[in-house]
Order: C-alpha cells, then structure tokens, then sequence
C-alpha cells in the first residue's frame, strides 16, 4: 500500500483513503488478528453490549462482502447465510448468495436455505451509494432501512433482533415510532470502532414483537 500512494497520477481522494487505512489501528489490528476488515471489530463491540447473537441463532448477514460480520457471526453460531452484490470468498458456517436480497429470486433462495425456519438475528452493514446531495442520500438510506425492516415481517422469529446501519439525523421519527411499536427495545448506537468523523451509527432493533 505505501508503493501505491506514491504513484503520481492516485487521485488525492484515493491517496487520503490510503494514508488514513495506514494510520488506523483498527485496520492493523484486524489483518494481524485475521479479520477480513476493520468492519470486525464493530460487530464485536455491539455483541459485547448487546449479546444479540446467542448460540443456536439462525443468522442472515446482508452486504456481507468482504465477509467480516459473517466471521464473526459464524464463530457463534452453525448457520449464517450471507448475501451480497459483490464477490465474497468463503467463510466455514456460512452460506453465500450473490446478488441483491430484495432480488424476488434471491428472496426464494434465502427461504429454501432455513428450510422452514426463521432468522434469530439479521444483521446489515449497507449503505447505498451515496451522491453528496444530503435529501437524496437521505431517502436512499431510508428507503433502504424500511426494505430491510419490512423483509423481517416475514423472515425474523418472535424475540429476533436486527442491526442496520443509518446515520447521525438519518433516522426519522416517524420509522422510529412505528420500530418501537414492533421491537421491545430500540436505540442508536456508535461503536468506538468506528471513525469519529464517520456519522455512521447503528439502529439496534431486539425483541421483535408479535405479528400484526
């Protein structure tokens, strides 16, 4: 990595992202412990506090790629499916479909993996791409938290619990009323793992209720 940010033509975007990955502690920490990125250790840090994977959980991980939830998750449990647009090599435990989980497709796929069961815990570390423009990326990460929230009415066991990302002021009102009245206890919470200039934090959902 150092050789390449000597290259002259790296965009300084690319050449900052670089130097920052260099200089942060959690980057060396998860090669030298054998975590597939930093991402590890934000799970790690919201399973200490929270302990919402228990043993025999079923456990989906959606945006899974590189697979750091899914190392995680899968030293705790026996089954993990993971899914993702992207590429992600295998991970003993855990089952991987490539492609998008609101794929109809993909969705018949995931059910025929639990076999009849339902998830204990769905986990998300997604965030769509965004384009600067505040209320456009605003409502992508809205629209992305209600698709997720609206895909467990179907998928999450009574008691499940669901970790998705959002970010500082991204979280309206409104979807918080409507989690609270199907969840037993939710809050925001921002692991000391994730960067202090990041206004990633994570909406932990558990307790799911009784089904209207």
């Amino acid at each position: 990595m150092k050789e390449i940010i000597k290259n002259k033509k790296l965009k300084q975007s690319s050449r900052s992202w670089i130097l920052r990955q260099l200089k942060d502690p959690y980057t060396a920490k998860a090669k030298k412990e054998g975590y597939r990125s930093r991402a590890a250790f934000k799970l790690l840090e919201i399973q200490k506090k929270f302990k919402i994977i228990q043993k025999n959980s079923i456990v989906l991980d959606l945006g899974a790629s590189p697979g750091s939830w899914s190392q995680i998750a899968s030293k705790l449990v026996q089954k993990v499916i993971a899914i993702d647009l992207l590429e992600m090599d295998p991970i003993q435990n855990v089952e991987f479909i490539q492609g998008d989980f609101l794929d109809l497709e993909n969705i018949k796929i995931i059910k025929q993996m639990l076999d009849g069961n339902l998830f204990d815990v769905i986990l998300s570390d997604m965030a769509p791409n965004t384009c600067g423009i505040k209320k456009i990326d605003h409502l992508r990460i809205m629209n992305l938290i209600e698709e997720i929230f609206a895909f467990c009415k179907d998928n999450l066991k009574i008691g499940g619990n669901v970790v998705v990302k959002t970010f500082q002021g991204g979280t309206e009102s409104n979807l918080l009323q409507k989690l609270k009245s199907r969840f037993e206890k939710v809050i925001h919470f921002k692991p000391n793992s994730s960067r202090k200039e990041s206004k990633e934090i994570y909406l932990i959902a558990m307790g799911f209720k009784l089904r209207e």
